[in-house]
């Protein structure tokens, strides 16, 4: 009988543990998985800009080629009428025609040329290669003359419409075209008559 009291009297509080509601648990872990979901998947709004995106592809067809002018400028040296060298290029003068050496008034041409050009740094800005493979640019004097009206204006040439668009035409003197009649030819394509005066210049 006192051991009984004394089990009782005595008897240890145990008290169990209580199990966790499963449901509540699942609830918090959907919240918080919900939850960092929605924080690392927001983004800032940021405002649209028309200007490409770092990193975008390269668009073929808005694309365009970016042409840079040649300039090449430095004494000239003159070889005919309408040809120059500068800084070892051969440069033909853009959009005129000038008598050839052997030509009436080819040598003219080319002194008129070299006393243009002499003493003086000369500019030449590259626009394309003949039919010869030679280089076409527009010369510069200076103080900004054009070597090719130049020589235009002292009858010494003619303009080129084909290649000048008829640019140097205005400056053209009267009757320079009966004058210069084998360049005058040569741009109609009457290479024949350049046939003729060479074969009479050879007899």
């Amino acid at each position: 009988m006192l051991k009984f009291l004394f089990r009782a009297l005595f008897k240890p509080n145990y008290r169990s543990k209580a199990k966790p509601n499963m449901k509540l648990v699942r609830d918090a872990i959907s919240y918080k998985t919900a939850r960092s979901v929605t924080v690392s998947s927001a983004r800032p709004n940021r405002p649209q800009s028309d200007a490409p995106a770092r990193g975008e592809a390269f668009d073929a067809a808005t694309a365009h080629s970016v042409k840079v002018p040649v300039v090449l400028e430095g004494p000239a040296y003159v070889t005919d009428g309408d040809t120059i060298t500068i800084q070892k290029t051969q440069v033909r003068l853009f959009g005129i025609d000038a008598p050839e050496l052997h030509h009436p008034y080819g040598k003219n041409a080319k002194w008129a040329l070299v006393r243009l050009c002499k003493g003086h740094r000369i500019r030449a800005e590259i626009t394309d290669e003949d039919e010869y493979g030679r280089t076409v640019a527009k010369c510069f004097l200076p103080d900004g003359r054009d070597l090719s009206e130049e020589l235009v204006k002292q009858g010494l040439a003619i303009d080129w419409p084909r290649f000048s668009g008829g640019k140097y035409s205005q400056f053209e003197v009267t009757g320079i075209r009966k004058k210069l009649w084998l360049a005058d030819a040569r741009q109609k394509g009457r290479m024949h008559v350049w046939e003729k005066f060479d074969t009479r210049k050879n007899e």
